[in-house]
């Protein structure tokens, strides 16, 4: 079923910006002192790709398809990829242990106690919690079929046949059933009413 672009079109772009920078910022942020792993900018490891790159690069394209597509199965794919790519921001390090030793992959954390605090954060788990946030809320939208998506997958060939207007012609078929069906219940009743009889 089709769905209005406006359902994911602001959750997208803000998926698709966190996961922008949930994937750069490991290379840009050495440079103003804001590091985990090596201190110096576009340093390539294992840990930024696993870690960073690649639920950004999920993030990016679930956002994207989230807020371009006007179909509810494709908007709700983007959805799921960015509920996915966000956990992984948040699991990720930990998992990470698994495969390296018991030693996170992320690399060392640099700066003072509050410094610190604030590049896990930066890094991982804010992007994370929010990209999964929005995402979630998208899927909740569009899991919900409203009168306007009824009337737009309705009106649709009305629109592709040049006829008129889908919404105009939608709402009018609408207004014609209500009358028909409270007509057939004014009739239902005063055929069953025992004082319309009497008369």
């Amino acid at each position: 079923m089709r769905v209005p672009r406006t359902r994911g079109a602001v959750s997208g772009a803000i998926i698709a910006l966190l996961g922008a920078w949930g994937a750069l910022i490991p290379f840009v942020g050495p440079a103003f002192g804001y590091s985990i792993g090596p201190d110096d900018a576009w340093h390539w490891t294992n840990g930024r790709l696993w870690l960073s790159i690649l639920p950004g690069a999920v993030a990016v394209v679930g956002g994207l398809m989230l807020m371009l597509s006007a179909r509810r199965p494709t908007a709700s794919f983007g959805a799921l990829l960015g509920v996915l790519a966000g956990s992984w921001f948040v699991v990720g390090p930990t998992v990470s242990q698994l495969w390296n030793d018991g030693v996170s992959q992320t690399g060392t954390v640099h700066g003072s106690d509050t410094l610190q605090v604030f590049e896990l954060l930066g890094y991982f788990l804010a992007p994370g919690v929010l990209i999964v946030s929005f995402a979630a809320a998208a899927l909740g939208r569009l899991s919900v079929r409203s009168v306007r998506d009824i009337e737009l997958a309705e009106g649709a060939p009305v629109a592709e046949t040049g006829t008129g207007t889908a919404s105009a012609a939608t709402s009018g078929r609408y207004r014609r059933r209500s009358r028909l069906a409270r007509r057939d219940r004014g009739a239902t009743t005063a055929r069953s009413d025992p004082a319309v009889d009497d008369r």
